[in-house]
Order: C-alpha cells, then sequence, then structure tokens
C-alpha cells in the first residue's frame, strides 16, 4: 500500500465532499471542484474524512497515492485557493487587467489578450511587473501560468522574458569580445 494513499483526508468545517462511486464532488468557499478517478478504488467518507482504499494488486499502489494526493489539493483548493507568482522583466514589457482579462505588451507588434478559464482571476500589481494567476484548481492554475511564461519565456543573456517569481534564471556570459586579437 502506498504510505500517502493510507493518510485519511480531513473535510474541514466549511467543505462539503459527495462521493458518487469513482466521481468525489468538493464544494468550499473558494468554489466547487468534481474530478473522476479509478473505479477499482473505494472512495468513502468516513468520521469526517476521506477515506481511499485500493484492490489487494499492488499495481495500483501508485494509483492509490495519487488518488489521495488529488482530493487533498481539491480540498486545499477550495478553502484556501492557490496561487502562482509570474514577474516580467525587459524594456517595454508590461501587463494589467482590462475586463478580468489579461492584456500584455511584450515586444510583439500586437497586445497579447489572455481570457480566464471559469474560476481563475488575474491580479497585477501597480509596477505592472509582477503578475498573479488564482483559482480553486491547482491544475489549472498551474497549466495557465506555464502559458503564460511561455508566451515570453526568459532568455539567459539579458534575463528579459516572464519567470516565475523567485525562479533563478541561469544566465550566460555572453560574447567575450576580441581578447587576443591584433
Amino acid at each position: 500500500m502506498s504510505r500517502v494513499g493510507k493518510k485519511p483526508v480531513i473535510i474541514p468545517k466549511e467543505v462539503k465532499v459527495k462521493v458518487d462511486g469513482a466521481s468525489v464532488n468538493v464544494k468550499g468557499p473558494k468554489g466547487e471542484l468534481t474530478q473522476t478517478f479509478n473505479p477499482d478504488l473505494k472512495i468513502a467518507v468516513e468520521n469526517g474524512s476521506v477515506v481511499v482504499t485500493p484492490p489487494a494488486d499492488p499495481a495500483y499502489d501508485a494509483v492509490h497515492g495519487m488518488t489521495r494526493a488529488l482530493i487533498q489539493n481539491m480540498m486545499v483548493g477550495v478553502t484556501e485557493g492557490y496561487k502562482r507568482g509570474l514577474e516580467i522583466d525587459g524594456v517595454g514589457y508590461r501587463a494589467e487587467v482590462q475586463d478580468k482579462k489579461l492584456v500584455m505588451a511584450l515586444g510583439l507588434s500586437h497586445m497579447v489578450t489572455i481570457d480566464p478559464p471559469a474560476g481563475i482571476t488575474f491580479s497585477v500589481d501597480k509596477t505592472q511587473r509582477i503578475l498573479s494567476v488564482e483559482g480553486a484548481d491547482k491544475q489549472i492554475v498551474g497549466e495557465l501560468a506555464a502559458k503564460i511564461r511561455s508566451m515570453r519565456p526568459p532568455e539567459p543573456y539579458k534575463g528579459k522574458g516572464i519567470h516565475y517569481a523567485g525562479e533563478r534564471i541561469r544566465r550566460k556570459a555572453g560574447k567575450a569580445g576580441k581578447a587576443g586579437a591584433k
């Protein structure tokens, strides 16, 4: 059995959990999430917690732990939510929120506009250089942050581009010049 999968997922007071076969619905103050899991696993609500029980086959150990972790992520998402920070570096690079859409100037001939999926919000600080993606679904928040970063990934010579908050960018020295030339 998986060590992670053995632990029960504690249900916070403000969260409602509904298990319907292989489908789990979690509703809380930050939103509502539904996910379907492997039908061979037994998911049940017992004594204020969610318990995942696998079949006796050892092939289900990895699926057991992953299912429990995904249910835990759903609990955290509907109570606290997830937030991914991004930083923009470069002359003329900036971002702003217009009508819930993220509009970015990234040195292209046009402005880049991103519509948020349901349950996702963008926020940009007053310097227009630090933005964040927030929502209840950890997977969607991470995917959207990665999509935004891929629009202009940081380049290694000057460090211009979009990078995650706290991400260390490996810098290259650049051209050595004409050292030793006559």
